[in-house]
């Protein structure tokens, strides 16, 4: 039995009836690598029910403190219930990408069952009509509460449930687990009052801390020879109000496209410094602001980002374990060079205040304030410091397999949430980065021009970028010429209701 952090409970006494906070990975998969060309989904059940020993997470169910005294606990369960977990439909005719993404939109929408393990998995047939993918394709949607893990441990429970070879392997004896045994009432109130005993001790030198940081930060701001640095204590709140200040909806919209890792590092090196995250957030900025642009909402500031920063060191382990900050996504700048620059700057002084602050703040609060504590502060001072959540986390290098098939692609589908309802988030896997915009249908009513914003920015810095060095680049690979067709979507028409050119940009091409 092990009591929830309170980072991990933050993602449950949140949610509400229009705001669930689970994760998800969107993956594609090619059947031709599997033994005979086919998977079937009884292959699927046997793949999963070998691994699901692999972590503790899938036997994870929680148990509440009577009252909600103190933070819940996670209890290993003896069975789960496959048939119940991993969950098999079809899209309708014609079955194309359009609604492959309203029907992952409608599952992200839906919340998961805290009476059992907080995951679950779809799998998605009928993909008959989406360009470049082989016969027999078929998708698979993870679902999985934020409770349980962070981005890199998605990413690593991603991972085990795949195998990095085609070949199917004979099945492996069950392995054993530990089970525990459901805590009686009057053992989790005795420990609340134990917890709630030492948290006075822990809420005093927490006190201390944060003094002691918020001193050493105004310093270090007055100090700071840099005038382009920000003092994220002076300018936390200072947003600029859009679409997506709102509280969301119930409803989720979700599209996403492929960046390939070669194309990025080839921009990474025309500004000196700047990594590929600073790539992806002048992207992310690019995206918004020809998205607000179009529809004249665009405000003169900058908007600004949750980033979050992983503070862990083994990707194995379950829950949570991130810090986040501020940064400008720079969506007042028009020329994408200029972005990328300025958004390498604002990341490196928000990040720099935030480790003077101290990266894990925000995590020592939440495991000693209470949940309504918590509620305030989140709702009245780091919600509107926000628009909006930009991130990205690397994933596998190579290509992994599940039954045999060959995973495809791998997008990332995570949390827009109140006040800060638009989630660019991006993974990186077998050589591309795969990105999803996740939002609210209220806010963003047209995913699919969305995207072509998004991808016009993305297209708009390749070209700015390879316009600035004739000679061959850095990396050693050539250069890609823009076609005429690359050009037209760099710059997205006004009509939201533009449809989205190609499905194919989002998929990779059979091998």
């Amino acid at each position: 039995m092990q009591q929830l952090s309170g980072t991990d409970h933050v993602s449950l006494f949140s949610e509400r009836r229009t705001m669930y906070n689970h994760v998800a990975t969107l993956s594609i998969y090619d059947v031709s690598t599997a033994p005979g060309g086919k998977v079937r989904f009884k292959d699927i059940l046997q793949h999963f029910e070998q691994r699901l020993y692999l972590h503790p997470v899938f036997r994870q169910k929680l148990v509440s403190v009577p009252f909600g005294l103190d933070r819940p606990y996670w209890v290993a369960s003896g069975d789960i219930d496959l048939d119940f977990h991993v969950r098999h439909i079809a899209l309708p005719a014609p079955g194309d990408w359009r609604q492959l993404m309203i029907q992952v939109a409608r599952l992200h929408s839906r919340p998961l069952d805290r009476t059992k393990p907080l995951w679950e998995v779809y799998v998605i047939e009928g993909l008959d009509n989406i360009p470049n993918l082989p016969p027999g394709a078929f998708a698979v949607f993870l679902k999985i509460h934020h409770a349980v893990v962070d981005g890199m441990a998605a990413i690593h429970l991603f991972e085990q449930l795949h195998s990095d070879s085609p070949e199917v392997r004979e099945s492996k004896p069950l392995q054993p687990v530990i089970v525990d045994r459901d805590p009686l009432a009057v053992e989790v109130a005795a420990q609340a009052l134990i917890h709630a005993v030492q948290r006075v001790g822990k809420v005093s030198r927490l006190a201390t801390t944060i003094g002691r940081r918020v001193i050493n930060a105004r310093l270090d701001s007055i100090g700071r020879a840099a005038p382009d640095s920000e003092d994220v204590l002076a300018k936390l709140g200072k947003v600029p109000k859009t679409r997506f200040s709102e509280r969301v909806s119930g409803n989720r919209v979700v599209d996403g496209f492929g960046m390939p890792i070669s194309r990025i590092k080839r921009i990474r090196d025309k500004v000196p410094g700047a990594t590929l995250n600073d790539v992806f957030i002048a992207v992310a900025g690019g995206g918004v602001r020809n998205y607000l642009l179009a529809k004249n909402e665009l405000p003169e500031e900058s908007l600004r980002a949750l980033m979050p920063i992983s503070l862990r060191t083994d990707a194995s382990a379950g829950g949570n374990d991130v810090a986040g900050v501020p940064v400008p996504v720079r969506s007042d700048i028009a020329d994408p060079i200029e972005r990328l620059k300025a958004a390498y700057e604002g990341a490196r002084a928000s990040k720099a205040n935030a480790e003077t602050l101290g990266l894990d703040l925000l995590k020592n609060l939440l495991d000693v304030l209470p949940p309504p504590v918590v509620n305030f502060a989140l709702d009245k001072f780091m919600l509107p410091s926000i628009n909006m959540t930009v991130s990205n986390v690397r994933g596998p290098d190579k290509a992994i397999y599940l039954a045999g098939a060959k995973a495809m692609c791998l997008y990332p589908v995570s949390i827009p949430g109140d006040g800060g309802g638009l989630n660019i988030t991006g993974v990186s896997y077998n050589r591309v980065m795969w990105v999803s915009a996740v939002s609210c249908r209220n806010m963003m009513p047209d995913p699919g021009f969305f995207l072509e914003c998004l991808r016009g920015a993305w297209l708009e810095l390749l070209a700015a970028a390879d316009a600035l060095d004739t000679s061959v680049v850095p990396s050693g690979q050539p250069k890609r010429a823009l076609t005429t067709a690359d050009k037209t979507r760099a710059v997205p028409k006004r009509n939201p209701a533009t449809k989205l050119k190609s499905a194919a940009k989002r998929v990779p091409k059979r091998k």
